[in-house]
């Protein structure tokens, strides 16, 4: 029966430090402080804001919300918003909450964002960084699983990894962040063929592609490391992550999760990523 990665007290534990890090930055006359631009009325996305106000709080981090009408909201409108919040000096990092009404495009708006205040890592100087082994803000996730690996020590070296799922957010950050520490990075996506003969050779195995409890018990390799990072809501409302989880778990030596895994992890690295910038300052 595998070892069950505890995100959530691992989460309590980061921002436990990052509050002592808070307060010493605030004993030097800097208060750290994130905005985050909301557009629309995205129910996931009201509830991730949400806990990121919660978490802000619970760190010492000012928090501003801006909420923009989704329907209404021009694209001039939205980078005029993120120019200003780029000026103000007393802002430190800057969120734009995903995802966004079609009519606007995300991709400019992520460009205008200053890579100094780019706490989630999406600018493209900072993925740029990120890609050549710079010191960089790394997008919370991918930073979230590595931190799980740190802590339960999990060692990366020499070891086959696959991950499945190429996102911007999640995929592709992961692969720089495991080649980082020597790991043998195999990437599979909707194109993959004969996956799960790709996936029951990885010892660790990296899930990302938001489909509920696609990868089972015959993908995995006995004894294997398995990161699910989905979220996944179920007919009956239950989530659900998406790997098996009952019967993975058997299977695997570590396991996440969800909820209680990775999702908790993201908000504590997001957290590491605006003292980071105040620090910076």
């Amino acid at each position: 029966m595998a070892v069950i990665i505890d995100g959530k007290q691992l989460a309590q534990k980061v921002r436990s430090n990052l509050k002592i890090k808070c307060d010493e930055l605030k004993s030097k006359g800097i208060n750290p402080k994130l905005a985050v631009i909301l557009v629309g009325d995205d129910k996931s996305s009201k509830i991730y804001v949400k806990n990121k106000n919660k978490a802000c709080e619970e760190v010492g981090i000012d928090f501003v919300e801006y909420i923009l009408d989704g329907e209404k909201t021009t694209q001039e409108e939205l980078i005029n918003l993120i120019k200003k919040l780029n000026e103000d000096k007393s802002i430190h990092g800057i969120l734009l909450q995903s995802p966004i009404p079609d009519h606007l495009d995300i991709n400019e708006a992520f460009r205008t964002i200053s890579p100094d205040k780019d706490v989630d890592g999406f600018n493209p100087v900072n993925v740029g960084k990120l890609c050549i082994g710079q010191d960089t803000f790394i997008s919370c996730t991918p930073h979230g699983v590595m931190k799980m690996f740190e802590e339960y020590n999990i060692k990366l070296e020499g070891k086959r990894l696959v991950i499945i799922g190429r996102s911007n957010i999640v995929g592709k950050p992961l692969i720089q962040t495991c080649l980082s520490k020597n790991a043998t990075v195999t990437v599979c996506h909707s194109k993959t063929k004969n996956l799960a003969e790709i996936t029951s050779q990885a010892d660790i195995l990296i899930v990302a592609i938001g489909r509920a409890k696609f990868v089972t018990e015959n993908m995995v390799k006995q004894g294997a490391v398995v990161i699910d990072v989905g979220i996944n809501r179920t007919q009956e409302g239950k989530v659900v992550g998406d790997v098996d989880f009952e019967n993975v778990e058997k299977k695997a030596s570590y396991i996440t999760p969800v909820p209680g895994g990775v999702g908790p992890m993201t908000v504590a690295m997001l957290m590491n990523n605006v003292i980071k910038a105040a620090s910076n300052n």
